[in-house]
């Protein structure tokens, strides 16, 4: 990872991925963005200009929240981020550093035409990296996304805490094809100026045509290796030992759990029917999977195989052939395992393409934080469904 030194930070450009280094001092002061752009030290939101007619943005993230985890899907070029309500006691708009009304009025003026587009500020989007207060870069961002419509890109969602309920936003924003914002354009930006002649281009179009080009980036390791498959936080591990402990003396009850964690991965899933556990032929469930919308949908047959094992014991070439021997034409599998599919497995899958979707232990865990499962209780009572 290319890093930007501290003392550099005042006449650096921004590069997406790069990570840009914070003081050592032990305070405050260490941060990095106030000396890289014109903004505070602190915070998660923060602004050039007025909250009414915002510049420029800086949001920042630490992806590290269980109960709002932000998060970034750099293959399609799409970010989730969570608004600043996260505590009881206020109202949706009613926040310190007013970041949800910043969201509000961003979304709507992304909703209209040129006119209100070329209001909505630049969106810089950094997260937690490195040592201390160090930031990485993670793109240039506009409100929405091609693959949400007006009424979901920004959903207020509720969350309860110590029997309080209360909202909060979660936002889509879109990470657009600049690898490169230069100094330039961000002063030009903080002044009022963002359509100058140093303008990025995908930022222009956006602004006056509402194109969307986002900054795609395909996988070049296509398998997964087994630290990329399991949680690296007590959190994560935890959740896993309490599934594993809770199916271990059946793990035939794990393929209902298993096929709900599909639906929820997969939410145009159209229905499930279990196997019989002695006679399942190599699945242990079979589904239909909807493509497209009302009578213009078609439905999809689906093999499903479950896997309760310790997240030390990998899922290996003779579990995966074993649905991969079962798969009609036309079919595609889903294992779902509560540890990760061996490399040589997943390799050979993703050489020999078949149509097979591994959901393994972190996208577990992330499926149920996602959920709103953000503790060991709300995971038994989730449990206790099955």
């Amino acid at each position: 990872m290319r890093k930007i030194s501290n003392d550099q930070l005042s006449t650096a450009d921004l590069f997406v991925d790069c990570l840009y280094q914070g003081g050592r001092k032990g305070n405050a002061g260490d941060d990095p963005l106030h000396l890289l752009l014109p903004v505070s030290n602190q915070g998660g939101f923060r602004i050039v200009g007025t909250k009414h007619r915002p510049r420029l943005v800086v949001l920042t993230t630490g992806q590290d929240d269980p109960d709002w985890p932000d998060e970034i899907d750099k293959e399609v070029g799409q970010f989730t981020y969570f608004g600043d309500n996260k505590l009881p006691g206020s109202g949706l708009h009613d926040t310190p550093r007013y970041g949800n009304f910043l969201l509000k009025n961003m979304f709507d003026q992304a909703h209209g035409g040129v006119d209100k587009r070329i209001g909505v500020p630049p969106v810089l989007i950094f997260a937690k990296g490195g040592a201390g207060r160090d930031v990485v870069f993670l793109g240039l961002a506009v409100p929405g996304s091609e693959s949400r419509d007006q009424n979901s890109d920004l959903v207020a969602v509720w969350r309860l805490r110590n029997g309080s309920r209360f909202q909060n936003y979660r936002a889509t924003f879109t990470i657009l094809d600049a690898p490169v914002i230069s100094r330039q354009w961000i002063a030009d930006a903080a002044s009022g100026n963002p359509l100058g002649p140093s303008c990025p281009a995908v930022w222009r179009a956006w602004v006056e045509n509402g194109a969307f080009f986002p900054l795609k980036a395909p996988r070049a390791l296509e398998y997964r290796t087994r630290s990329e498959q399991l949680p690296s936080d007590a959190f994560g591990n935890a959740v896993l030992a309490r599934i594993h402990t809770y199916f271990r003396d059946d793990p035939y009850r794990f393929e209902a759990c298993a096929a709900r964690l599909a639906q929820m991965m997969l939410p145009a899933i159209a229905g499930i029917d279990m196997t019989r556990a002695m006679r399942d032929g190599g699945r242990d469930a079979v589904g239909r999977y909807r493509v497209g919308e009302g009578a213009s949908s078609i439905l999809v047959d689906f093999a499903l195989e479950a896997k309760c094992y310790h997240p030390t014991k990998s899922v290996g070439v003779k579990e995966l052939s074993r649905l991969i021997s079962r798969l009609r034409h036309r079919q595609f599998g889903v294992l779902v395992t509560t540890s990760f599919v061996a490399s040589q497995a997943y390799q050979e899958i993703k050489e020999d393409k078949h149509p097979v979707l591994l959901i393994s232990a972190v996208d577990i865990v992330r499926l149920l934080v996602r959920h709103g499962i953000r503790g060991v209780p709300e995971l038994d009572a989730w449990l206790s469904a099955f």
